[in-house]
């Protein structure tokens, strides 16, 4: 899985392009990270940027802006509408995939340090980074905004949480935190009355309505407080509307945590409610982007409704899922632009993205590569789908119900590993690729020598990790081969073996690319340790092998 973050910060200028495009190069120029958005409000004076990428340079990239905006931005001179207390007004870090919320607490607690001792500028947590609760409501962090700084930092109560309680005039103060994904979701009905679509939406929204008795009247506690009857939904937030352009009432919601309450859940309920009230939902429209767990979850989950297996591929899942939940309805639904995962990474190489034939001649080509190690990793890879078809074949047979959730769960593992198999078969090309790049640098003096040479060595072992990892990833599918064979659909038991055939080749045909490209090292500590590897996965393969050739022949023979 890929390590990504998205950083959301808002700067305090929304007119002057000169400004804001200035910021936006100062992440465009950095490395590991994508540039999502960049929207702009000359009403508000107010920037939202939207980016995404590895920690390290989504981290770098924020420093790089906030301090951009400390050169541009003089406080002084600012008016807008949006309440705002700093040149950076907030910056909140978003776990995306690979990465946790601690994890990202700490990046905000190392960028507030930096920016507090560098820029002397005050920094204040908030959200899941915030140190005391008073803190967690960016609103109540932000409260009398810039003008009311110099008093605030007075207070010992809101002493920054880096830096000195000095009021920066030109800065102001600057709000670091993270947050969860928020997921923009729409869902449509068909009705042009906007009535119906408030009404659902208060019913769901988890702040829910207020108590009212049979005459319409609001209920109060004893201290004269309004009750209200909580919504059916956690983390959140939902307005009713009319659209003109789409002609219809919508339920517009703000996903506040999509992993308490998924896109989903969040439609199976309003389509509960709508059904109530002598209404169909239509369809549904995602606003922005939408991390790939959340769609594979949604596949998943409408693909479990419907009493079929889950272990199908990525593309399967987001087919599902968008179909599911009508994406298209009002709105285009492109996976490569609405998932954010897809923004910052191809989803196919330039091998695996060629027919089968195409492969075949690059393959026969006077060019060196792709070559035996691309061709083991499609073995690999090929081994793996086998297995999960077997799985979804056995999957839904009553004979074999008591092997559905076990089946299920395999062809989900065989899956990703078919996925990270065929990404291998790009990957072996590149490190051979790069191996080949470094043997064209300069070697005229004896400094350019040991360079040239240290860069070969660490060539040549990544040269070696690639299909190393493809023997690691074919012994877990060759597992899971033993498996299916045993207690899969007979009627898919050659598949079984066929599976194992090709898992085997896969393990034996990496194992000689590690082997030719050893040779080559001379750390011999590292070779030493490599060989042993590959003679252990060998083995393993070779007894894993020999077990499903004997129970596929036994049982196909009688």
């Amino acid at each position: 899985m890929e390590i990504l973050v998205e950083c959301v910060p808002n700067f305090s200028e929304g007119r002057d392009r000169k400004i804001i495009d200035a910021i936006a190069k100062e992440i465009t120029d950095t490395d590991n990270v994508k540039l999502l958005d960049v929207d702009p409000g000359s009403d508000t004076n107010r920037t939202v940027v939207t980016f995404i990428g590895t920690p390290d340079g989504v981290e770098t990239a924020a420093f790089k802006a906030i301090k951009k905006a400390a050169e541009l931005i003089d406080m002084q001179q600012h008016s807008g509408a949006h309440a705002r207390m700093g040149a950076t007004d907030v910056c909140p870090f978003v776990p995306v995939s690979g990465i946790s919320v601690d994890e990202c607490i700490d990046m905000a607690n190392r960028l507030g340090e930096r920016v507090a001792e560098e820029l002397e500028i005050p920094v204040y947590l908030y959200e899941e980074a915030a140190k005391t609760p008073d803190r967690k409501n960016l609103a109540d962090v932000r409260r009398g905004e810039y003008e009311g700084l110099p008093e605030k930092l007075k207070d010992p109560i809101w002493k920054p949480d880096f830096g000195e309680a000095t009021f920066n005039s030109k800065s102001g103060a600057t709000v670091i935190g993270v947050r969860e994904f928020l997921i923009a979701y729409n869902i449509n009905l068909n009705t042009r009355d906007r009535k119906l679509a408030t009404d659902i939406a208060l019913t769901i929204r988890e702040k829910g309505r207020l108590k009212r008795d049979v005459n319409g009247v609001v209920l109060r506690d004893g201290s004269g407080k309004a009750l209200r009857q909580p919504g059916l939904l956690k983390e959140c937030k939902a307005v009713g509307w009319y659209i003109d352009e789409y002609e219809q009432a919508q339920i517009s919601m703000n996903l506040v945590n999509y992993k308490v309450t998924p896109p989903h859940i969040a439609f199976d309920t309003v389509c509960s409610e709508a059904e109530k009230r002598g209404l169909r939902v239509t369809g549904s429209e995602l606003v922005g982007l939408i991390p790939l767990s959340a769609i594979l979850e949604a596949g998943k989950h409408y693909l479990r409704k419907q009493g079929k297996s889950t272990g199908v591929s990525e593309e399967e899942l987001i087919h599902t899922a968008a179909t599911s939940l009508g994406l298209k309805d009002v709105a285009d639904f492109d996976p490569a632009k609405k998932i954010i995962e897809y923004q910052v990474r191809e989803t196919k190489g330039p091998l695996v993205r060629k027919d089968m034939r195409e492969f075949a001649n690059e393959l026969a080509s006077e060019s060196p590569a792709p070559g035996g190690g691309s061709v083991s990793a499609l073995a690999g890879a090929l081994a793996s789908g086998l297995v999960s078809m077997v799985a979804n074949l056995t999957h839904g047979k009553k004979e074999y119900s008591e092997s559905w959730q076990e089946m299920e769960d395999i062809a989900s593992r065989a899956q990703s590993l078919k996925d990270d198999l065929l990404r291998s078969i790009d990957q072996d090309t590149e490190a051979f690729n790069a191996l080949m790049s470094c043997f064209g640098m300069p070697k005229k003096t004896d400094e350019q020598k040991a360079l040239r040479n240290v860069a070969i060595q660490k060539a040549t072992q990544n040269a070696c990790e690639v299909p190393l990892s493809v023997m690691k990833m074919a012994i877990e599918v060759l597992k899971l081969s033993k498996i299916v064979a045993v207690k899969g659909n007979e009627n898919a038991l050659s598949d079984a073996g066929v599976s194992a055939l090709m898992g085997l080749a896969a393990i034996k045909g990496a194992g000689y690319n590690v082997s030719i490209n050893l040779g080559s090292i001379e750390d011999s500590d590292y070779v030493r340790d490599q060989r042993t590897a590959i003679k252990a996965l060998k083995d393993k393969a070779e007894d894993l092998a020999d077990s499903i050739e004997k129970e596929v022949s036994n049982r196909l023979e009688g």
